[in-house]
């Protein structure tokens, strides 16, 4: 549903489409690089960076579904890939049709583009429709994280890193515990007013797992050369060093937008680090 309220904005948007309202935000003359096109300079990518990630966020959450997979050599890379490229397509609708239709000034500070773009081109009643549309996909995404988060709670468990009852199963090895417990945690955090917050530390937190994935792949590379390998990255080591790189980048790119953000993850990050060494 969420999918189809995306697609049924670009097809509406389309028609209001004009490119100078992608250039309709005023220069900050003191920003370093600013210009029409980069209207708050250098700084403005820096701190654009969490945003766009926010588009691919959690697309790293395929492969937990890889032990329920019937044959995951094949099928994990097939639709990580396959969302990957759905991913880029829907996120260029949004970043170039919406402000190009509503204007970049009045998209860049709302908080529900696709119901203000229609809103601004006069299609209302589509824009009711959409942001019902959107909400059937909020509520899908809380169960795809539901999904994701008992999977990684449960691994870390049976490995030895969290609490063993975690891990537990039913009668339909389900990890009802893994299941329950995160779930307990996110509904009080959730009651909070703090939710732009978290939403930074979720994506400080993504960076850094990309960072460590992309490193650990470059050590197995070197370390292990001659382990099978089902899936082989395409650009081997090059790939996952520039992954790397980017990573490590973006993760500053969230102290740029919010440094409690950033500083809260990296304590909570320290704090999990001492439980793990001394524990």
């Amino acid at each position: 549903l969420a999918v189809i309220a995306i697609l049924a904005t670009a097809l509406a948007l389309i028609a209001e489409f004009d490119s100078a309202r992608l250039f309709d935000i005023a220069a900050d003359p003191a920003a370093l690089g600013s210009s029409e096109f980069l209207p708050k300079g250098y700084f403005g990518i820096w701190a654009a960076l969490p945003f766009g990630m926010w588009l691919f966020l959690a697309v790293e959450g395929v492969p937990l579904a890889a032990e329920e997979a019937k044959d995951p050599a094949t099928d994990v890379p097939k639709g990580i890939i396959g969302a990957m490229l759905f991913l880029f397509f829907t996120a260029i609708l949004v970043v170039f049709l919406l402000p190009g239709a509503a204007g970049a000034s009045s998209i860049g500070s709302s908080g529900v583009p696709l119901f203000d773009a229609l809103n601004a081109t006069g299609q209302r009643s589509l824009a009711t429709a959409i942001n019902a549309l959107g909400l059937a996909g909020l509520v899908a995404s809380f169960f795809s994280i539901i999904y994701g988060y008992s999977r990684i709670v449960f691994a870390l468990s049976r490995a030895g890193y969290l609490p063993r009852f975690l891990s537990l199963t039913g009668e339909r090895h389900i990890p009802n515990w893994a299941l329950i417990v995160p779930g307990i945690i996110g509904f009080l955090a959730s009651l909070s007013n703090e939710g732009g917050l978290m939403l930074s530390m979720a994506v400080v937190g993504a960076t850094i797992s990309y960072a460590l994935m992309a490193a650990s792949h470059i050590l197995l590379r070197k370390q292990q050369p001659d382990l099978h390998r089902p899936y082989k990255t395409p650009g081997g080591v090059a790939t996952s060093s520039a992954a790397l790189v980017l990573s490590l980048i973006a993760l500053t790119g969230v102290y740029a937008y919010d440094p409690r953000a950033f500083w809260y993850t990296l304590a909570l990050f320290g704090v999990i680090a001492s439980y793990y060494f001394l524990y």
